[in-house]
């Protein structure tokens, strides 16, 4: 797993290289709705390409993390199956469905049963390489979504080149990203960990519960602001020092957010003890989005060493499938 976080820079790259030979079919039909289907590291790229381009979007965007896609679904559809394996099971039966619609379907996969089903049915797949864990695939499925979206004109073509400035940026501040990426493993060590970011942000916290899941076996959750200030910032009412809040800081936040941060985090300190704050770093969307991911994949290794766990390990999952499979 150390070996994947370092690649992500050159994960980049090569992604890049991967969208740039792809070439796309344009929607025989005008696309009035985009779905995204993707469940786990293969769909939180598609929450968070769907934050990075949501100012440019004329057209609405859903995720769907399920096997069933809403009732508004049709022709009319794009839809993007996400599977680094291609054979979650969810995103296989969706894209069934999807197809049953008559949408227009394009994959990312590493193979397995969504690279055959658009080989039977004429669709799109762009093949990314395959054979480690999904978490550590991120920046190729980001990549190839942002390359969707640019090709068939629903976003820039700039933000490809924004995740090579975020690579380069993250390779230059490795020092300053593990002494963070410590402190924040620190912070979280024995207690229970809470992220909070602005809404916009949102993919890159669900990012975080995530890694700290299942590479730290850590449990946590997360939430966002201002959503937050209407409810969960009450329940620390009963809240005490078993609690280890994190702020996501980042320097375009709506101005009354920025109060809102403030003294959302001066009631919660009363109550925890500590309350540690994390300051992204970049010129763009994505470049902060990048930063901010980087110190977490690297905190949730730290956190994992702390803890004594095997980072690669996700027995109960494969208990799962194999329970499912009998179903």
């Amino acid at each position: 797993m150390k070996e994947l976080i370092e690649a992500f820079p050159d994960n980049i790259k090569e992604a890049i290289k991967i969208a740039e030979a792809t070439n796309l079919k344009i929607p025989s039909n005008q696309t009035q709705n985009i779905v995204m289907c993707g469940l786990g590291g293969s769909g939180i790229g598609a929450k968070m390409v769907a934050n990075w381009v949501m100012d440019e979007m004329k057209i609405p965007v859903t995720q769907v993390n399920d096997y069933t896609l809403p009732g508004f679904v049709n022709e009319n559809t794009l839809v993007i199956g996400s599977s680094y394996s291609g054979n979650t099971e969810e995103t296989v039966i969706a894209l069934d469905d999807a197809k049953s619609r008559g949408c227009h379907i394009i994959t990312i996969c590493s193979g397995g049963k969504l690279e055959q089903f658009c080989k039977e049915n004429n669709y799109d797949c762009i093949l990314v390489p395959g054979g480690n864990p999904p978490r550590s695939a991120l920046a190729y499925s980001v990549i190839q979504l942002l390359h969707i979206f640019a090709t068939l004109g629903f976003a820039s073509h700039e933000r490809k080149d924004e995740m090579l400035t975020a690579g380069a940026s993250i390779t230059a501040a490795q020092e300053e990203i593990h002494t963070r990426a410590k402190e924040v493993a620190a912070h979280l060590y024995g207690k229970v960990g809470v992220y909070y970011a602005e809404a916009k942000y949102e993919g890159v916290i669900v990012r975080a519960r995530q890694q700290f899941n299942e590479n730290s076996k850590y449990l946590g959750w997360h939430h966002v602001i201002p959503e937050m200030n209407h409810n969960e910032l009450v329940g620390w009412t009963g809240g005490d020092d078993r609690f280890a809040p994190i702020f996501f800081n980042t320097r375009d936040l709506h101005p009354r957010n920025y109060k809102r941060f403030e003294i959302s985090k001066a009631a919660i300190e009363k109550k925890c003890g500590k309350v540690l704050n994390v300051d992204a770093k970049g010129d763009s969307f994505i470049e902060r989005s990048i930063y901010l991911i980087n110190i977490v994949d690297w905190a949730s290794y730290y956190l994992c060493e702390m803890n004594g766990a095997d980072i690669i390990d996700i027995e109960i999952i494969d208990y799962l499938k194999g329970e499912l499979a009998k179903f």
